[in-house]
């Protein structure tokens, strides 16, 4: 195999490949014999098929699919002999080629650029952390408590008010006719909770258990069922029992009832899950203060087919005229997403950074954890979604790069109260609302996919 580069400008190399046509013989015979253990034709026992007869069957097929694997091969052999990081799939140009002839082809490569690393010894961020006070602890104790209600009955001649739980069967009609999921069984509504349909609890307040009550409201607007969609309906409601709201003990009992081993290590939780609540966000504000110094710090020439391509991905949903109306804006984020991908993969790569498929199942078990009884439902997503744990995998990826950074830069550290980090991450919020941030990195692993099409 013969590589020669013919041109190499603005991260686009041209090579000139040429592979022997001896080679390309001998890849045909070679072909030819694993031909002749598959194929069976009549008048010719398995395995005995003539080299001659099958080629001339399958002669042009046969050298299609033999000049296609030489392609994909020299054309990997010549980019690692190159030393050339490729961004996007190679153009391949035949120029001479066919049986008992030379076969000669130009491969036009756009490339990675070649990045300078800056020292971060420089940066600075801030880290934030969160101190839970004992007001916002109780509060959401509070707030758990009154979701997790304990109802008694009602004595039978009792109306049902608002807050109390009303027990019913209904059955249903859309001008007359009964529809699909038109009867319902121990149906139970908190009233005052508008969880069913718009306007319907509302109106079962005064029923008594053993009551008879006629409903109408109209379906939802997007009912599954175009034609029901908006519909008045009817329900025939036959009330089962009312039951009012009794004041829920927050003790020991209830914590466990939670899951927790006491009272003390249930708020414990609770000041765990605030404190992670508010650390999500107000850890993007820190990523964000470090890439704005990483972006402004590295000069990167960009592949133009990488601004393509981002820019396809971001205006997919977008007609012409938005598309054109925010052109430049888009470009201007396009480059900024890519650069920033770009440096902090080169970091990663240069710091031998890389995620364990260990790391990946841990990172799924976490999310199994966080959707109680959706375990199958999780578990099935990924397997069938590929891209999906490559997007996991980013994810963790970034996170690593993040985290080894911010070993690095000097970082000071900053205590808020909960009312205090609201109002850092609102004031943070705030212009997002106006304009498109770009996005803290593409992955090392969406880098490499890009550049390996």
């Amino acid at each position: 195999m013969k590589v020669e580069v013919k041109s190499n400008k603005n991260l686009k190399t041209i090579l000139s490949i040429t592979i022997d046509k001896k080679l390309i013989k001998k890849k045909l015979d070679e072909r030819l014999v694993e031909l002749q253990a598959e194929v069976s034709l009549k008048g010719f026992r398995p395995g005995k098929v003539p080299a001659a007869v099958i080629k001339s069957q399958f002669g042009k097929p046969l050298y299609g699919e033999v000049v296609d694997k030489i392609l994909q091969e020299s054309s990997k052999k010549a980019i690692d002999e190159k030393k050339i990081k490729i961004a996007g799939q190679p153009k391949i140009d035949l120029i001479t080629f066919g049986e008992g002839k030379d076969l000669n082809y130009t491969l036009e490569i756009n490339s990675l650029p070649e990045i300078k690393l800056k020292s971060f010894d420089s940066f600075k961020a801030t880290e934030f952390k969160v101190i839970v006070d004992k007001n916002s602890i109780d509060l959401k104790l509070k707030e758990i408590a009154d979701n997790h209600k304990n109802f008694i009955d009602k004595k039978d001649n009792e109306k049902a008010n608002l807050k109390d739980l009303v027990v019913f069967d209904y059955s249903a009609t859309v001008d007359g006719n009964k529809f699909e999921g038109s009867e319902g069984k121990g149906v139970q509504l908190e009233l005052g909770k508008d969880l069913f349909l718009k306007g319907f609890d509302i109106q079962l307040i005064g029923v008594k258990k053993d009551d008879k009550k006629n409903i109408e409201v109209n379906l939802p607007a997007n009912h599954p069922k175009k034609e029901l969609a908006n519909k008045k309906t009817k329900f025939e409601c036959k009330i089962l029992n009312v039951k009012k709201s009794i004041e829920t003990l927050i003790d020991d009992n209830f914590a466990k009832n939670m899951g927790a081993k006491d009272l003390p290590n249930l708020k414990t939780l609770i000041e765990k899950q605030i404190s992670s609540q508010y650390k999500q966000s107000l850890d993007s504000i820190t990523k964000k203060e470090i890439l704005d110094q990483i972006e402004k710090s590295h000069e990167v020439d960009i592949p133009n087919n990488l601004v393509e391509n981002e820019l396809a991905a971001m205006t997919k949903t977008l007609n012409d005229e938005d598309i054109k109306k925010h052109k430049v804006k888009n470009e201007k984020i396009a480059k900024s997403r890519i650069k920033l991908g770009l440096v902090l993969n080169e970091y990663g790569e240069t710091n031998n950074l890389k995620v364990s498929e260990e790391e990946i199942k841990l990172e799924i078990n976490k999310q199994i954890k966080g959707m109680p009884g959706q375990e199958k439902m999780i578990i099935e997503y990924y397997r069938k979604n590929p891209n999906a744990a490559q997007s996991l995998k980013g994810g963790i990826y970034e996170d690593k790069i993040i985290t080894l950074i911010k070993s690095k830069i000097k970082l000071t550290e900053k205590n808020l109260s909960t009312v205090d980090a609201e109002k850092v991450i609102s004031s943070f919020n705030k212009p997002l609302s106006d304009k498109q941030k770009p996005k803290a990195l593409k992955s090392q692993e969406k880098i490499k996919h890009k550049t390996k099409k």
